[in-house]
Parts: C-alpha cells; sequence; structure tokens
C-alpha cells in the first residue's frame, strides 16, 4: 500500500515549467493579516505572472484536486478555488439527486 502521506513526484513536476519558478512565494501567499487594497494588488500581480505560464491550468487543477487553501494557483485566488470546488460539489449533490 502506497504511502499517502508523501507526494507523487509527478502529480508536482509540472512546476519544474512554471513561470512563477524562482520567484519569491510572497507574490502567490499572503501575508497574515493582509486586505482589501493590498490583497487585491498582490493577487493581481499574481495573476500576471500565472496569464504567461504555460502550465497555469494544470496549477490550477493541482490545486483544486488537493484542496489546496491558500493562494494563487494557475491564475485563481483561495477564494475562487472555493468557489469552483462549491459549484462542482453542488452539481455532483444534483446528479445524485432521483428524478421524479
Amino acid at each position: 500500500m502506497r504511502d499517502r502521506r508523501r507526494p507523487l513526484t509527478s502529480d508536482w513536476q509540472w512546476q519544474q515549467s512554471a513561470a512563477c519558478r524562482g520567484m519569491s512565494s510572497s507574490t502567490f501567499f499572503s501575508p497574515p493579516g493582509e486586505r482589501g487594497r493590498a490583497r487585491r494588488e498582490r493577487e493581481e500581480r499574481a495573476r500576471r505572472v500565472c496569464g504567461r505560464c504555460a502550465v497555469a491550468d494544470i496549477c490550477a487543477a493541482t490545486a483544486l484536486r488537493h484542496g489546496e487553501p491558500y493562494g494563487v494557483w494557475g491564475g485563481l485566488s483561495d477564494s475562487q478555488r472555493r468557489r469552483l470546488s462549491r459549484g462542482a460539489e453542488d452539481a455532483a449533490g444534483q446528479q445524485d439527486t432521483p428524478a421524479r
């Protein structure tokens, strides 16, 4: 049985091609207490990096799959990913509901 606590390197190999590789994580992750304009501006800087990234789609999908709660991944903020995840859960719940 595989140890699930250790990430599969194949899940993360795309990072070698990421536009953010080698950049400070402070562009993508908020410091404690960051709010309002400062947060919006930092997230916009991160989105610009993601906008020119060849692996942004894979990055966003990985963050969604792993339930990453913090930061900008593939151009999506944590709040955007939460909304997408909730929407997917709602859609899945509707599919499971028997028709009347």
